[in-house]
């Protein structure tokens, strides 16, 4: 399995490369700006790309989808913020961003295979409706699960509920639902600044509140 990490845009944005080597595969998760960058990066891992993976339809999220010659899958509640720079948010930013329509919906606990790596979808609604984690079993790196949280979950952090479309309500019951009851030992990848564990935020949440 191949991982990397790219920074992109002024929101600093994490955009993944999550690939395969034997099959030569890669799927790119939140190509949200600088798409140079991202496929420089790509290039550097000599994987082609077959999906663009949106955790939500934020436009810091989803900026640089036109750029990449792939299938876009997002979750069908966030499927209207490819198209509109209004439900996007990047018309407040002075920005007209869209995206190339999804070629897929994805929904709750659907796989995607990307060569011999299964991705397990979940629906972790609250920042936006469509909000999702990617779930990948990875044994071979001695932890149970690695899991891309999106604006969900971060380290010390959870994704703001104050845009039109999110809900408090709902993003406490996503992260308590679905990935409070995972193991501690899971690795989380989020949308914005560093990796953590479940463990970690776990007891972070527990000091906060």
């Amino acid at each position: 399995m191949i991982l990397k990490t790219i920074v992109v845009g002024p929101n600093q944005t994490n955009c993944y490369i999550l690939g395969s080597k034997a099959a030569n595969e890669a799927v790119i998760i939140d190509p949200g700006a600088d798409a140079d960058l991202i496929k420089n990066a790509l290039s550097e891992t000599g994987l082609t790309a077959k999906y663009i993976i949106n955790t939500h339809g934020h436009a810091d999220h989803i900026g640089s989808n036109k750029d990449f010659k792939v299938p876009v899958l997002i979750h069908k509640a966030d499927s209207a913020f490819l198209k509109s720079p209004y439900k996007n948010l990047s018309v407040f930013f002075g920005h007209w961003i869209t995206s190339p329509a999804a070629k897929h919906f994805l929904e709750d606990g659907e796989k995607i295979n990307v060569g011999d790596l299964v991705l397990e979808i979940m629906h972790t609604p609250g920042h936006t409706p469509g909000g999702i984690s990617i779930k990948i079993e990875t044994p071979q790196w001695g932890v149970s699960t690695i899991i891309f949280t999106g604006d969900t979950l971060f380290k010390d952090g959870v994704g703001r509920t104050d845009f039109p479309g999110s809900s408090e309500k709902d993003l406490l019951n996503s992260i308590r639902s679905k990935l409070m009851v995972l193991d501690d030992s899971f690795v989380i990848y989020p949308g914005h600044g560093p990796a953590s564990t479940i463990g970690k935020e776990r007891a972070s949440l527990r000091a906060r509140t």
